[in-house]
């Protein structure tokens, strides 16, 4: 019955007798349930993946209490659903594309009739970006990772933001916590806030991508830094809003620049919370440091301090205690 949450039929009723005879043993196991002792190592490292088993210390292990086991499986799962249902968007944005390539739109030159364009290299995503804001008349949205160099190497940024902001055009951005200890990133951001820009930081981003009037979208590379970087601008109402959809509900969770990072209920920061989120996803250190926007040493004294929080040894028995503790359950 709980196959959805990860479950097969040996590991739930492994979990099953294991919540109802705590000090139960291996071999005990074997014998009441069936199976080979093999079956039943198999099944309890399913639970050790999942959260629900875990060390005592003494070199056995114990089910985590399924109020607390189970609740989290299913928000997690709730959580990816909602994930899957945001880049089920993302995804109707590159379909749209790929069908605008087929039917020959992308070979139009003029651009105000176009469903997608693609855009290839930096200078022509930058002066594509800068013609759509000439034309903005309301509002404008952003979400980017706010690397150093766009801010540092490309001045003209300031120059169309500088001319947008005094047309009154009003602006969102939000970028990754990580330029909040980037002092190129981070003078850039004051700057735009003291001209009447509004700035946000989350951990991480689901997208990079600006929004021009709710009506022009332009999703922008994972990374600028490559010269050959593309990028498609997409000019279709049902998918910019829903993507206008996914900018609000990020920016509703953002932290605003000038505010101290808020704590959770446990003393995290977001950055931390994320960090913690992700280690139980399975990530290396290495893989979180690029979703973070952080160096490898930047994450691996993350999680030394969020190990020393938990009491942990090891990686695995951080997020294990973080679930058992209900860390990774979002405040009320």
């Amino acid at each position: 019955m709980l196959e959805f949450l990860g479950l097969d039929r040996q590991a739930e009723a492994v979990y099953r007798w294991m919540l109802a005879h705590p000090a139960t043993t291996c071999a005990e196991l074997v014998t009441h349930l069936g199976g080979t002792e093999e079956d039943i190592n198999l099944a309890l490292d399913q639970l050790s993946t999942l959260a629900l088993v875990g060390p005592t210390g003494s070199g056995l292990v114990h089910a985590v209490r399924a109020e607390i086991g189970l609740k989290w499986l299913m928000d997690r799962k709730q959580a990816d659903l909602a994930a899957l249902q945001q880049q089920l968007e993302i995804s109707r944005v590159a379909a749209a594309h790929l069908i605008s390539e087929s039917t020959g739109l992308t070979q139009d030159t003029g651009h105000q009739h176009l469903a997608a364009e693609h855009l290839v290299g930096k200078e022509a995503i930058r002066i594509r970006i800068a013609e759509l804001a000439g034309q903005l008349t309301q509002e404008f949205m952003g979400l980017t990772l706010g690397e150093s160099h766009c801010f540092r190497d490309l001045e003209e940024v300031r120059s169309v933001d500088r001319r947008m902001l005094e047309r009154g055009i009003r602006m969102r951005a939000v970028w990754q916590d990580s330029i909040r200890n980037d002092s190129h990133a981070l003078e850039y951001a004051e700057w735009f806030q003291s001209l009447g820009g509004q700035a946000r930081t989350v951990p991480t981003l689901p997208i990079q991508m600006i929004i021009m009037d709710r009506e022009y979208v332009v999703l922008l590379p994972m990374s600028t830094a490559d010269s050959e970087a593309s990028a498609v601008v997409i000019h279709c109402h049902e998918t910019a809003a829903a993507l206008c959809t996914v900018f609000e509900a990020v920016w509703k969770t953002a932290t605003g620049l000038g505010a101290l990072q808020p704590l959770d209920r446990h003393g995290l920061t977001p950055r931390e919370g994320e960090f913690l989120r992700l280690l139980v996803l399975g990530l290396t250190d290495q893989a979180v440091a690029a979703r973070l926007g952080v160096s490898h040493r930047t994450a691996r004294r993350i999680a030394a301090a969020l190990m020393e929080k938990l009491c942990a040894r090891s990686r695995f028995e951080a997020g294990f205690k973080a679930a058992a503790l209900g860390w990774l359950l979002p405040d009320e």
